[in-house]
Order: C-alpha cells, then structure tokens, then sequence
C-alpha cells in the first residue's frame, strides 16, 4: 500500500504528517490534508504536461471547495507527485487567505 511522509513549516514550525493511500499521489495529499485539517472536497485534480520530452514537466490544477468557496491550486514539477503536492499547498493557502475577489455573478464577496 502506497504511503507517504511530508513535512511543512507552518507558522515557523515543522510538522510531519504521513498517511497511506490508493496511489502516491492520494498518500501525499492525504498527509497535507493530516496537518493542514481543511476538511475541503476536492473537486478537480487535472495533469497536464508544460514540457515536452522524457524529462518534461507535469503542471496538477487542483480545485477545493469548502463550504461553497472553490479556489483552484497550481503545481508544477517533473516528479508528478511533487506537483501535486504543491498545487494542494496553493490551493490550501487560498482557502486561508481572505476572500477579497466579488463573486463575478453575484456583485458580492
């Protein structure tokens, strides 16, 4: 079974998480998820290539929503897991930044 370990610097601290899951990628952001507790849906994970070539870069969008607020992450990496890996950390800081953008339909924030 797939596992994996991360550590972030949260607010000048290192924390570990780890976890296992169906694939590498699942693990990963599974153990992000362990120490940020965003308890958000993720509602798109797209792969898309930047680069062409055996050695090309992979760029992961991932799409969060928690409690109606849908903010897209941006990742990009030749290892895919890493790129994943960083969009979920985009993501996830959006999610913690104040939302400041007006609904483009609604006129409100």
């Amino acid at each position: 079974m797939p596992t994996a370990r991360v550590t972030l610097r949260i607010d000048n601290q290192e924390l570990i998480g780890s976890s296992s899951g169906s694939g590498a990628v699942d693990a990963s952001l599974k153990a992000i998820e362990s120490l940020v507790n965003t308890h958000a849906i993720l509602e798109l994970y797209s792969v898309n290539n930047i680069t062409n070539g055996t050695d090309s870069q992979g760029e992961v969008t991932i799409r969060l929503d928690k409690a109606g607020r849908i903010v897209n992450g941006l990742g990009a990496d030749t290892d895919i897991v890493i790129a994943s890996a960083k969009a979920y950390i985009n993501a996830v800081n959006k999610l913690h930044a104040p939302n400041q953008r007006r609904h483009p339909q609604k006129g409100d924030v």
